[in-house]
């Protein structure tokens, strides 16, 4: 009888994606809520681009710094855990083992199943330093080159995620239809950039969609606002 294969099919955000999600998100929020701001209390468009490339050049090398401090910290946390479980293993073998007993209890095995594995674990060490780091420690080991990819993957989308608000007011010279364009074009971006995310987080596609467009209105919104009062 023929059977059908048993597919799982699982979507892990994984880094790249999560630093994409970072920076595009800001990257249409912030120059979005700076420009719509500003076209609330001046007439010209070029100040507007002037502000909104400044904002853009200045938040994508904040937000790229911080994603490769963000990663460098999670590296060099790595290595002084597994430096430690290194020590550990050379001078406390014994606890190290019985930390390895304890990991394997908790799956259901009992002393006599786990003895066996527990011997051959011992043999190689590197795998016993990397069993400990996985399953004591919760701790994967990070890419060595991840600190620069991750500040390049960050700064980048967010200049990307920033031109679209400000793309208007570069080709549209009277201001208030630059701000009219410029809002559509940013909330239609903003649903669809919150859609797709949804789709990739497991969240409802639409909610995602509706929330980004909350957020990202709300914020234009309430800068046009108080820019007017000003």
């Amino acid at each position: 009888m023929p059977t059908v294969p048993h597919i799982e099919r699982h979507f892990t955000s994984n880094e790249t994606v999560r630093d994409i999600v970072i920076g595009m998100s800001d990257g249409l929020t912030v120059p979005f809520a700076l420009a719509a701001g500003i076209s609330g209390a001046v007439a010209a468009t070029h100040i507007v681009v002037t502000a909104g490339l400044a904002e853009i050049a200045a938040g994508s090398i904040a937000m790229g710094l911080g994603g490769y401090l963000a990663a460098r910290t999670d590296f060099e946390h790595y290595l002084s855990e597994q430096g430690r479980e290194n020590y550990e293993i050379d001078n406390l073998p014994e606890k190290e083992k019985e930390e390895v007993a304890y990991v394997f209890r908790d799956y259901g095995l009992n002393d006599a199943q786990i003895g066996p594995i527990l011997d051959a674990m011992v043999q190689d060490r590197k795998k016993w330093v990397d069993f400990m780091m996985r399953f004591e420690l919760g701790l994967e080991a990070p890419n060595p080159k991840r600190a620069s990819i991750s500040a390049l993957t960050i700064g980048l989308s967010y200049v990307v995620g920033g031109f679209i608000p400000l793309s208007p007011y570069i080709l549209i010279h009277q201001i208030s239809t630059a701000l009219i364009v410029s809002v559509v074009v940013t909330l239609i971006a903003l649903f669809l950039f919150g859609y797709i995310k949804g789709r990739f987080t497991g969240l409802k596609p639409l909610i995602g969609g509706l929330q980004t467009v909350f957020v990202g209105g709300l914020a234009a919104g309430v800068a046009f606002l108080l820019a007017r009062l000003i």
